[in-house]
């Protein structure tokens, strides 16, 4: 009988490190999307049996479709309209690809302010019908948990900041807030700008809580102070998560009281870096001649403006992957503890920065 295959036999048939092959094989810690598609590749010529979790679109020798019997819809609740310059966009095309190549169709339900507000379901939202749920930008905790009372298989891609709520019983997904973000702060400061602030409704959604967790934190670890008058948190979306029209009154009037611009302003997203760069230009400053500035997304917009904008790319259709992937093994095996994945992002330098 030919002996069990091993991570460290992958690892010595592919001359990398046995880290690298448990990375992503248990889909754990950050790893190129190429890199990882070679060790799951090479795992399944191999023989290995034991994957935590399974790269769809590549592994052969699995059953295409739900088993017999077996509910072949998933819901995907949205909390905002997804446009084109959106990073779900791409995500959910590379989702729904996904799950249709294992004979799940998809359907979507725009969650209005009503149904949030009185904890209640869309009306043509069927729970006997579906096999599993997955939310993008469902932000109000109240509604979160009323959904995970549904005991159906559950993904929040992004989440409600926590804070001191209890965690949500179902699987959680996140772009990597933490990284980049200490990586810029570090390169900024070793420019020698020292002063950086934060713009951005950080209470808005767990991801934007973590970016302005991570800014802190690297301020901290950096021996910096972070000035409270540096760090505009004003939330700049209404009830129904539409941008406030007076945002921008908010930002002139907070930036036209500094006594002193910081060096650099660290946005939650590129839609708000792009506020805090019309509001900057309309008080007679420049970007970067009198602050730098960087968003986060990678959104089109962010390569477009003038002067490009320094940001942290999101690799959305990694993310699509990574939620087929908590999902199904979700709906496969329900009773698996609740798991929290972060999928790898990259920092961007472009012309908002060479200030």
């Amino acid at each position: 009988m030919a002996s069990k295959v091993t991570i460290q036999d992958i690892a010595d048939a592919l001359g990398v490190s046995r880290n690298t092959v448990s990375k992503a094989i248990n889909n754990t810690g950050v790893l190129a999307a190429a890199t990882r598609d070679k060790v799951l590749k090479k795992a399944q010529e191999m023989g290995y049996k034991q994957f935590s979790y399974l790269n769809i679109s590549e592994t052969a020798g699995l059953p295409a479709v739900p088993e017999v019997g077996e509910k072949h819809e998933i819901a995907l609740f949205m909390g905002n309209f997804i446009g084109g310059s959106h990073f779900a966009s791409t995500m959910l095309d590379k989702f729904q690809r996904e799950l249709a190549q294992l004979g799940y169709s998809l359907i979507m339900y725009r969650v209005i302010e009503e149904e949030v507000e009185q904890l209640r379901l869309p009306v043509s939202f069927r729970p006997d019908k579906i096999a599993g749920i997955a939310c993008v930008e469902i932000f109000d905790h109240e509604y979160c948990r009323m959904l995970c009372g549904l005991n159906l298989p559950l993904l929040f891609i992004d989440s409600p900041a926590d804070g001191f709520e209890a965690p949500l019983k179902a699987d959680l997904l996140y772009m990597d807030n933490r990284t980049e973000i200490y990586r810029f702060v570090k390169e900024m400061v070793q420019r020698g700008k020292t002063s950086i602030g934060f713009v951005g409704p950080y209470l808005h959604c767990q991801s934007f809580y973590e970016r302005y967790m991570s800014y802190r934190n690297a301020m901290y670890l950096m021996g910096l102070p972070c000035p409270e008058e540096y760090c505009l948190t004003e939330d700049k979306h209404g009830p129904s998560g539409l941008v406030r029209e007076d945002y921008h009154q908010y930002l002139a009037g907070q930036i036209g009281r500094m006594k002193k611009l910081p060096d650099v302003f660290l946005c939650a997203n590129d839609a708000t870096a792009l506020d805090v760069m019309l509001v900057l230009d309309s008080l007679g400053s420049s970007v970067p001649g009198d602050v730098c500035l960087c968003g986060f997304d990678d959104s089109p917009e962010s390569r477009v403006v003038a002067p490009p904008l320094t940001t942290i790319h999101i690799h959305s259709q990694d993310i699509g992957l990574s939620a087929v992937q908590l999902l199904i093994s979700r709906i496969k095996e329900p009773s698996l503890n609740y798991r929290t994945m972060y999928v790898e992002t990259n920092l961007i330098f472009r012309e908002s920065t060479e200030g």
